[in-house]
């Protein structure tokens, strides 16, 4: 999957516990299903956590990014497969 130009200028990123790992906001393009999924779930229970949000404001915001992203990207594969 092509990663978008002002994607490839952006450096988000966050520190997933599941996958053990700093993943940049271009990589998830190139993550396998099974890590896109988990770091879906991972960044899913950061963004449900309504106190993580006032603790940490800036990873509750950086994980809705990567949420999101994460499940276009899903939707796109499980459209072309």
């Amino acid at each position: 999957m092509e990663i978008p130009a002002q994607e490839q200028k952006t450096k988000k990123w966050l520190k997933s516990h599941l996958l053990n790992d700093e993943i940049e906001l271009q990589d998830l393009y190139e993550l396998e299903q099974l890590d896109l999924d988990l770091l879906m779930a991972e960044t899913a229970e950061i963004r449900s956590d309504v106190e993580n949000r006032s603790r940490s404001y800036g990873r509750w915001c950086t994980a809705g990014y990567f949420l999101e992203l994460a499940r276009i990207i899903d939707r796109r594969r499980q459209e072309s497969s």
